[in-house]
């Protein structure tokens, strides 16, 4: 067992993971968050995809002890106050959801990608949403979201 201090979502977790233990089994099982979706398990899918230090990373190809002191960010950790934040508040409203299993995935790929592009074309969307595998929705109302939240709250 390794030692592993990471704060996720804001809070600090002190533990003794084993060293072969992936971030994505570690996020679900050790801290139950289970809004961390595990689809391919390859880093094919993205419905694993968390925030590590503000990036996007597919958590099913990092190990928990690559994590020691440092920040993750998981879907559950979006919303501040109660507040949906804005890419989540675009997709409700644009109904860019349907089962909604590859949706944590996308928001945290979109999260860092509006941050680098803030006033994206669908040409940009559509390349960041290349990542993801998502067989309901067919991506239109995706975008239409990403561009709302651009819109809405720009920079977030």
């Amino acid at each position: 067992m390794v030692g592993v201090s990471v704060s996720v979502n804001g809070r600090t977790h002190d533990c003794q993971v084993e060293p072969r233990l992936l971030l994505s089994d570690f996020l679900r099982h050790d801290l139950e968050l289970t809004g961390t979706h595990v689809g391919c398990e390859h880093g094919v899918c993205g419905a694993c995809t968390v925030l590590l230090d503000g990036e996007a990373v597919r958590s099913c190809l990092v190990f928990a002890v690559q994590t020691d002191g440092r920040e993750v960010t998981t879907v559950e950790g979006l919303a501040e106050g109660g507040e949906l934040h804005p890419l989540q508040a675009a997709f409700r409203q644009t109904h860019a959801l349907q089962c909604g299993f590859c949706t944590p995935g996308i928001l945290m790929t979109l999260v860092p990608f509006l941050r680098e592009y803030p006033d994206p074309g669908e040409a940009q969307i559509r390349e960041a949403l290349s990542a993801h595998l998502c067989r309901c929705t067919g991506y239109a109302n995706i975008v239409a979201a990403v561009r709302l939240a651009a819109v809405e709250a720009p920079a977030s």
